[in-house]
């Protein structure tokens, strides 16, 4: 009785996590003329795409945002990865003050950092580039804290095995460690995407032309192009559109976050 119970109310959570989305697409299919009426009356037509894409330029806005989102995702990982590994495993000097520094940042409102973070950007030439999305989304405090925290959680038996083989400490990462923190790198893969995906402050602070916009700026800025009605199905084909992504990267993510963590290191 007790799982059936359970059941049941993960079952009403997900439903009411998918009919958002369901009612979001359904819109999306629907004439602005119709969209409140009965649902059973509704033409359905992909007539809001097709305005969408011959209003603004979709497509470029769709593979700047891609772009910026699968780099800034590369580099965090590598980034994260590394350092995580470093102060978990390795002996130096500073290393619990450079450590506690890195905690302190990750506590400081992101709001706080954009004069400075945008003064540096202009001074190396780099406003209304690529380098500017990107390149400041390859440090974050939370990834280095939490890639530290998981290798700290990993036996070591496996390491000092390697080491006995001969492996050198990027050896032993690269073939021990890293397969065995899968289900942290896709974790934080996951949250980094879908994190630098919607993404809308920072873009729009850097970007200065259509052809840099991501897709957060451009839908924002298209949705504040309406005056007297707001097209309401547009808005919700490209709410659509945005969505795709990080559907996508979380089914593909999905299977990495479930594995033992054991299982990469065992197949490695």
């Amino acid at each position: 009785m007790k799982k059936v119970f359970i059941y049941a109310i993960l079952i009403i959570l997900a439903i009411s996590m998918v009919i958002p989305f369901f009612m979001m697409f359904l819109i999306s299919l629907s004439g602005n003329e119709n969209i409140f009426s009965d649902y059973k009356n509704i033409n359905l037509s992909l007539c809001a795409y097709k305005n969408v894409f011959h209003s603004i330029p979709v497509a470029k806005y769709f593979l700047n945002s891609l772009i910026v989102a699968l780099s800034t995702t590369i580099g965090q990982l590598i980034v994260a990865s590394l350092a995580g590994y470093g102060f978990a495993r390795l002996e130096f000097r500073g290393k619990e003050v450079l450590f506690f520094l890195i905690i302190v940042t990750m506590m400081v409102p992101s709001q706080v950092n954009i004069v400075p973070l945008f003064y540096l950007m202009s001074k190396l030439g780099w406003i209304n580039t690529y380098q500017a999305l990107i390149v400041p989304g390859f440090f974050g405090g939370f990834g280095v804290f939490m890639m530290r925290q998981y290798f700290l959680s990993l036996e070591k038996d496996l390491e000092d095995a390697s080491k006995l083989d001969g492996c050198n400490v990027f050896q032993t990462f690269f073939r021990v460690a890293l397969p065995c923190a899968l289900p942290a790198i896709a974790t934080l893969g996951i949250f980094t995407f879908v994190t630098t995906w919607n993404s809308f402050m920072w873009p729009l602070i850097v970007t200065n032309t259509e052809s840099m916009r991501t897709l957060a700026v451009g839908l924002t800025i298209f949705k504040s192009s309406f005056r007297e009605i707001t097209m309401w199905g547009e808005l919700m084909a490209c709410s659509c559109i945005c969505s795709i992504p990080v559907i996508v990267v979380f089914i593909l993510g999905k299977k990495y976050l479930i594995n033992n963590p054991m299982d990469g290191a065992v197949k490695g």
